[in-house]
């Protein structure tokens, strides 16, 4: 008998291609059917046929405080009464940016976009504005949106299908983007000597999710720092994952740099579309229309989207919030550990804050190449009977999982009892 999801799933690849409007949706990295999501709440989401799942995919990322929370889902509603948009200001987006001024320690200015894309396309352009420089620097396996300066040895969904630079981007904008090893600070110290005058910027997740969970090195995010301070060339710190989740103030609090421009999304959206890039007035202020670097979008610092977010970001900026979801994701991913152990698997796992990463890998990797050595058929393998048993991973070897605030003991305590089943088959 076909499954609604099966159903859905043939039904929309005639006319959506694969199937998804997001590549890694797909599947295809681990085969099978994607279940087609219906409804969510807390911890937990349904599919098309009315399976539960434990979620540590969290719409990749967004849902810090888990699924349709109350607040949240009030703020859309009463936005959503008073207007879906005005394509003029709104007092909530003055709201957003003084609250986002507040807890990101760089930021003095931001301006609102729709995606994740959009800022990190705003910020290289903001970038080479500033200095009056072309060259761009990111790192092998980090992904920053599909813009076609971004696509060059870009990670997460064009990682997973094993193409890493996309057809369609002109040789000579990506002979413009450089691309280094994540965590080599060597590397980037010997680039900049050969060519620093040339870097209008670099680009960096300063932890890497995109090519599963990568830490930085110590050393090496403030080897980035002193380099472009030297050389003046901007640093940009792609928060749009790691904000709010690896801590309050993001990753550059936890870690204690201050870049020139950061970009923001996922969870300062609260699962609509609203991202942001900011950083150093003098910066942010040549941004059209006080300055010749051009922005635009109808649809920027949208008033149900900001809704959502403002309300997220007030549940997240509570005493202890942080604290408690940090505590439930380091004691899912040493559970996890101890049970691959339990049953003889080649396996490690390590988090930081609320994002976390699973590898078939006796280590958890500090580089692209690394993560190319972890057992991608025996995830593959593992995802499936954790999928099996109602816990909803990424689906690819090469994504962070996320742990929300609705999560708690008993979800960790039932993704356990699956694990040890699933690493026992594996």
């Amino acid at each position: 008998m076909t499954s609604r999801n099966e159903e859905l799933f043939q039904r929309a690849q005639r006319h959506i291609p694969a199937g998804v409007n997001s590549p890694v949706r797909a599947f295809r990295a681990v085969g099978g059917t994607p279940p087609f999501c219906e409804r969510a709440s807390g911890a937990h989401l349904w599919d098309a046929d009315g399976k539960r799942y434990i979620d540590y995919l969290g719409s990749w990322g967004p849902m810090l405080a888990g699924h349709t929370h109350p607040a949240v889902v009030e703020a859309v509603q009463a936005a959503a009464a008073r207007a879906l948009s005005f394509g003029a200001p709104t007092e909530a987006e003055v709201e957003m940016a003084e609250l986002l001024c507040r807890l990101v320690p760089s930021l003095e200015m931001v301006r609102l976009v729709s995606s994740g894309t959009e800022a990190t396309m705003t910020a290289l352009r903001l970038a080479r504005g500033h200095t009056g420089r072309s060259v761009v620097v990111k790192f092998e396996g980090c992904y920053h949106g599909h813009a076609d300066a971004l696509l060059v040895k870009a990670g997460s969904g064009a990682l997973t299908f094993g193409n890493p630079s996309s057809a369609g981007v002109p040789a000579e904008t990506a002979a413009h983007t450089l691309v280094l090893d994540y965590n080599d600070a060597a590397g980037a110290r010997a680039l900049f000597a050969q060519r620093g005058a040339e870097i209008a910027g670099v680009i960096v997740e300063p932890v890497a999710g995109n090519m599963n969970l990568v830490l930085p090195v110590p050393g090496f995010l403030e080897a980035l720092r002193e380099l472009c301070t030297r050389h003046g060339a901007v640093l940009i710190l792609d928060e749009v994952m790691t904000g709010f989740r690896v801590a309050l103030g993001g990753a550059q609090a936890r870690f204690g740099i201050r870049p020139d421009l950061t970009t923001l999304g996922k969870v300062i959206g609260g699962g609509l579309p609203v991202a942001a890039v900011g950083g150093r007035r003098e910066i942010m202020q040549k941004i059209a229309p006080l300055g010749p670097v051009y922005q635009a979008g109808t649809l920027s610092g949208n008033p149900v989207a900001v809704a959502a977010g403002l309300a997220t970001l007030k549940l997240v900026d509570t005493p202890g919030f942080q604290e408690r979801v940090e505590a439930t994701t380091r004691s899912l991913v040493e559970g996890l550990a101890a049970e691959a152990k339990g049953a003889g698997v080649t396996f490690s796992a390590q988090s930081i804050g609320s994002m976390f990463g699973v590898y078939f890998r006796a280590t958890p990797p500090k580089s692209f190449a690394e993560v190319m050595q972890c057992d991608r058929e025996r995830f593959s393998r593992f995802f499936h009977e954790m999928l099996a048993r109602g816990v909803y991973l990424a689906p690819s070897a090469y994504e962070a999982g996320f742990v929300s605030a609705a999560h708690g003991a008993r979800e960790v305590e039932e993704t356990l009892a699956a694990a040890r089943e699933a690493f026992r088959r594996v």
